[in-house]
């Protein structure tokens, strides 16, 4: 057994997470019907009941949080890390369906509605309603700081032709960068899931817009404390008013507001402030949709919405446009949409568990829908496990602009991002993602090592697993896929909207990091809208152990990728073959995947084949009797 073989093997067996573990500290139930959040969560009886309350809890290493079976919340879980002294779980209680997170919100009532036009519809408009709380932020508590070479002054003064107390920033040099300059007021206070209003009203000698605005900690490691949405703020050359909306993200005493100015206020521009108050309201929408909306999920998954970017280009129906100045969709619909589905989420893009900074936790028998970010996500993760979890419908949300300019969008099942180690996920049903549904890369100088996906089985997505980590200074090594079953890669909701399709089982795109031990075996990987792997931008063979996998494509292509053949290896690959691989830019066959893998050291041993499932048409993928991997493949 080689050096490779012997770390999986181990790691497999258990002994790699379960060496620092200790008993559960304490127990702590939530139950969305019967719970409530005054309670102090430690029985069945004094469960708590929403999101918020786990997130905002104080849990030690060897806690458990378990949810109530058959039960549905809505949001996002931040979980809390464990430590070397014990692992903190997220899981499950009771009988029933396993507990559902949905990163969605729900618009299936009429009133949910209203028409935009012939066979449009959309989402009834945000209203804020004041809640009685404001905070005046008077002109004299504002400081600014400056730094990379840009300069300015502050000062205040009373101006008798605008009757009151005017904040005046003279700008001299603007720098380069938006911290460059940093107006703020300190000694405010935020809580976790409510809005603010910031109003104020501003002119300036030279037009600009601000760089952005942050309700943030007021010191080291000046972490955010809310979402911030500010659309409209050019300030122009006469007194107009402006208004920044905040949701808070974390409860704290400690915050300050900022206005980031570095790289926008020209040099030699006055800028004038007054009457500035951060309002406290209420707002009309139990879920508001204030992030991306990257796909709408009908009667879950009937149908799904087709996303567009202009409302102009809304011509079928489920064609639809977010418009993030107003948090309101569009839709082209025949009639009311609520009048057509009996049920309609709008995925919102976050993810439903953000793990980031996380260590030392494991979520157990859970069942995450319709978000359009990632499933799991979040960067420099540690000792993560992932066990008997249902994902699904994730994904479409708006991630940045492409080098062209055109909008890139993402969503992946599960994502370690960037410095993640020694995770494990196993036991998993992943389905309808939009990307990846498994997936490790980063970029910058990282270390990804020491990452299990196993006996998971994965269907309708992009891609069952990607790999890619750039940067010539990281390093990934010891990351193992194995006895996984991944059936029709690019099947999915998303395949029919991607500006760039591909529907592979295995995505290995360009990779400059040093890569050692990749190890992909005994998995079963069956059909593909296109080749059921793909290995760019370098020569994998020395990083990659590729073998006893199953492989089989069913019919023809659909479109070639070249008008002519390829000549690979010397041999011609068929034109009425449905490729197994793309290698660089050959396309590889089924008559010659063999003998081509094996030249190149990978692959001695597969089946290409059919797997034999008792019933893929309804996703029951076990194995029938005569499956020709049945003797050695593990369910």
């Amino acid at each position: 057994m080689t050096i490779r073989l012997i770390w999986a093997s181990l790691l497999g067996a258990g002994l790699f997470f379960t060496a620092a573990s200790t008993a559960p500290a304490r127990t702590f139930f939530v139950d969305a019907t019967r719970g409530h959040d005054d309670r102090n969560g430690l029985s069945e009886d004094n469960a708590w009941q929403s999101l918020a309350q786990v997130n905002r809890a104080t849990l030690a290493p060897a806690d458990q949080v378990l949810f109530r079976r058959g039960q549905t919340w809505r949001g996002q879980l931040r979980p809390h890390s464990g430590s070397t002294n014990g692992v903190i779980t997220y899981g499950a209680f009771g009988s029933g369906p396993k507990p559902v997170f949905l990163g969605s919100a729900a618009m299936d009532h009429t009133g949910d509605w209203q028409p935009a036009g012939p066979g449009l519809w959309i989402t009834t408009p945000l209203r804020f309603d004041s809640t009685g709380e404001t905070v005046e932020l008077p002109a004299d508590r504002w400081g600014v700081y400056h730094e990379g070479g840009a300069d300015c002054t502050l000062a205040v003064g009373d101006s008798s032709q605008d009757q009151g107390r005017i904040l005046r920033l003279e700008g001299r040099k603007p720098g380069s960068s938006a911290n460059h300059i940093q107006l703020s007021i300190g000694g405010l206070s935020v809580k976790a899931g409510d809005y603010y209003l910031l109003r104020f009203e501003a002119r300036a000698t030279r037009p600009f817009a601000p760089a952005s605005f942050s309700l943030m900690k007021n010191g080291s490691p000046w972490t955010a404390y809310a979402s911030t949405y500010a659309t409209n703020t050019t300030i122009g050359t006469n007194w107009t008013g402006r208004t920044v909306r905040f949701h808070g993200s974390e409860s704290a005493s400690d915050a300050r507001l900022t206005l980031f100015l570095g790289g926008a206020l020209p040099g030699d521009c006055t800028l004038l402030l007054r009457s500035m108050r951060l309002e406290k309201v209420q707002c009309s929408q139990e879920r508001p949709l204030d992030a991306d909306v990257g796909n709408i999920i009908f009667d879950h998954g009937a149908l799904t919405g087709v996303k567009k970017w202009r409302e102009a280009d809304l011509r079928e129906p489920g064609d639809f446009h977010y418009d993030a100045r107003t948090w309101q969709v569009t839709l082209r619909s025949d009639a009311n949409p609520a009048t057509l589905h009996q049920s309609i989420e709008l995925a919102l893009c976050r993810h439903i568990i953000d793990q980031g900074n996380c260590g030392f936790v494991a979520y157990e028998n859970l069942d995450l829908r319709y978000g359009a970010a990632h499933g799991i996500g979040g960067g420099s993760t540690r000792h993560i496990t992932v066990r008997n979890c249902d994902i699904s419908y994730i994904g479409g949300g708006h991630q940045n602009a492409g080098s062209d300019g055109a909008p890139v969008r993402y969503g992946n099942g599960i994502e370690f991002w960037a410095a993640a180690s020694d995770s494990l996920v196993e036991g998993c049903r992943i389905w309808e993602i939009y990307d990846a549904a498994l997936t490790n890369q980063g970029s910058g100088t990282n270390v990804e090592e020491n990452i299990i996906y196993r006996r998971n089985v994965i269907w309708n997505s992009e891609y069952s697993f990607e790999y890619w980590n750039r940067g010539a200074a990281s390093v990934t090594r010891n990351i193992v896929f194995e006895n996984n079953i991944c059936v029709d890669a690019g099947y999915g909701w998303g395949h029919r909207q991607r500006p760039d399709p591909n529907g592979r089982h295995l995505m290995f795109y360009d990779n400059t990091a040093a890569t050692t031990n990749v190890v992909i075996r005994h998995n079963i990987f069956a059909n593909s809208v296109d080749s059921l792997m793909r290995l760019h931008g370098r020569d994998w063979t020395a990083a990659l152990t590729l073998d006893e996998n199953c492989w089989h494509q069913e019919g023809k292509p659909c479109v070639l990728r070249s008008d002519k053949p390829e000549r690979l290896g010397g041999s011609l690959a068929l034109p009425e073959e449905k490729p197994y691989v793309l290698w660089g830019e050959k396309n590889i066959g089924e008559s010659e995947f063999k003998a081509f893998m094996q030249t190149r050291g990978l692959e001695a041993h597969a089946v290409v084949a059919d797997p034999k499932f008792i019933d893929a048409a309804n996703h029951d993928y076990r194995l029938a009797p005569g499956s020709p991997v049945a003797a050695w493949f593990a369910q």
